[in-house]
């Protein structure tokens, strides 16, 4: 590898996208985290921000073919090029190739971005190798490197689209399933390219503690979808007041949905008492807890990791003291769960309460049939919001359905005891992976006597194209909402 040097004499904005690229590739940093903070330390806002955000995230987007491009340019796997130089180079292609930058500027700051990281020898080697990218633009490009789309249209997607081969393949597939091969056909090109688009933002009040009216009034637009959004056109959200004060949030539309179809489902008897059983990082817990909180109903809401479970903490901070239990007693019992144990045995909040613990939901420690209401939203491959964080395509693999799917379904088993007969479980991931949605379901479903599929479509009213049923799959190409999947179930 080649020896480093400081990044001071390169351009701020490009040195700051280098080190996302670099954080990401290198310890599995996410950007949307990372960013925010790296703009803020730089002193970076303003034109420059939102390059570097563009330059970031659209290098991310765009990485398997802009590999494909390198490739195609270098004598040598690019498992033989310098990682840094590389990532160098990613950033380098997408200016080139994406955005209105000249092409003897990005070239020569790429060129200047290596010289601060690497050696002379590297940035000659850059410079050769980004010429050589100039040379077409990105249509030619795929032209020339991505496979025949009649002979192998996965192939072609994969590289075209910029998408691993197997996430392509089961989008498609999932397409296939909820709308049918001749739409699927269609739709695929649309899906993939709604997932390197940049999504907008989208806020959410906490009911009791906002209204829609105030966001608008701030200049956002009313969401489509839910009574509870709006979109936010540009600007930081943290400046809204309501936000600012824990009143609102972001939040995307469709986790707002599959939170209020829960709520909104017709349940016979006691609606007091509402579970969320995988609640991190908050946004649904939020949403719920307004919800309940306006029918006199109690939230628990439960994460299994200590400090995911103070982020629920946080975006609940809104509701004050309805927010039951003490600060101490709840880092106790997170660190106890950090070891392994189950939290101590707890029930439902009082009726009007909220509660955050942090515990195994698979080892409930709550009592079997305590809630009326469950929302699991499992932990997932997270294939719905490519779109959100461009880096999850690169991470994942085929291999961790398995071990998913497995934690899947006993979570939905673990939901489906706790929750009275007649009461309601949402089971909710944000992918539409086949193998994490509609299968979990069936197995789940299939091994009990007691548990009958609600449709859940009319649950969301006014929202097009929601399929044949009983689950809800959206969309970023229909809705765009993250691709974020509903099964309702009722213990009966």
């Amino acid at each position: 590898m080649a020896p480093r040097t400081s990044t001071s004499a390169a351009d701020p904005a490009r040195a700051a996208a280098l080190e996302v690229l670099e954080a990401v590739r290198s310890r599995d940093a996410y950007a949307n985290l990372l960013l925010p903070r790296l703009l803020r330390d730089r002193g970076l806002s303003g034109r420059d921000a939102a390059f570097t955000t563009e330059l970031s995230y659209g290098t991310l987007r765009g990485l398997g073919t802009y590999d494909a491009i390198i490739a195609a340019c270098v004598d040598r796997d690019l498992d033989a090029v310098d990682p840094v130089v590389l990532d160098a180079l990613r950033l380098g292609t997408h200016q080139l190739l994406a955005m209105d930058v000249p092409p003897h500027a990005a070239v020569s700051t790429t060129v200047d971005l290596v010289r601060s990281v690497a050696n002379e020898g590297a940035s000659r080697f850059a410079n050769a190798i980004l010429r050589r990218v100039g040379q077409g633009d990105l249509q030619a490009w795929i032209e020339r490197i991505a496979p025949n789309p009649q002979d192998d249209p996965e192939g072609f997607l994969a590289v075209s689209r910029s998408h691993p081969r197997w996430i392509v393949s089961a989008l498609w597939d999932s397409l296939q399933a909820h709308r049918g091969a001749q739409r699927a056909h269609q739709d695929i090109g649309e899906l993939l390219d709604a997932d390197n688009a940049r999504p907008g933002v989208t806020l959410v009040t906490r009911p009791g503690l906002a209204e829609v009216g105030e966001l608008t009034d701030l200049g956002a637009l009313a969401a489509r979808y839910s009574p509870y959004a709006a979109y936010l056109a540009g600007g930081d959200p943290g400046a809204l007041a309501p936000v600012r004060e824990g009143r609102a949030g972001v939040q995307d539309e469709g986790s707002q949905l599959v939170a209020t179809a829960l709520a909104t489902a017709p349940l016979e008897g006691r609606d007091e008492r509402w579970l969320d059983m995988c609640a991190g990082p908050g946004g649904k817990a939020a949403l719920l807890a307004g919800l309940a909180l306006e029918r006199g109903a109690s939230l628990l809401a439960n994460e299994i990791a200590p400090h995911r479970a103070e982020l629920v903490r946080r975006a609940l901070r809104g509701y004050g003291d309805r927010l039951a239990g003490a600060a101490g007693a709840e880092a106790a019992q997170g660190a106890e769960a950090a070891k392994g144990a189950t939290a101590p045995a707890s029930g439902p909040a009082a009726p009007g309460t909220l509660q955050v613990i942090a515990a195994d939901g698979i080892r409930a420690p709550w009592q079997p049939g305590s809630f009326d209401r469950v929302m699991l939203d499992a932990p997932c491959t997270g294939l719905g919001a490519l779109r959100r964080r461009p880096e999850s395509r690169w991470r994942r693999g085929p291999e961790d359905l398995e071990r998913l799917t497995r934690v899947q379904r006993r979570l939905l088993s673990s939901a489906l005891d706790s929750v009275r007969s007649g009461g309601l479980v949402a089971y909710v991931t944000c992918s539409p992976h086949l193998e994490e949605t509609r299968d979990v379901v069936r197995q789940v479903v299939k091994a009990r006597r007691d548990v009958e599929r609600v449709d859940a479509r009319p649950l969301l009213p006014g929202v097009p194209d929601l399929g044949g049923g009983p689950d809800v799959q959206l969309w970023p190409h229909l809705h765009g909402t993250d691709a974020m999947y509903l099964a309702l179930l009722r213990r009966s």
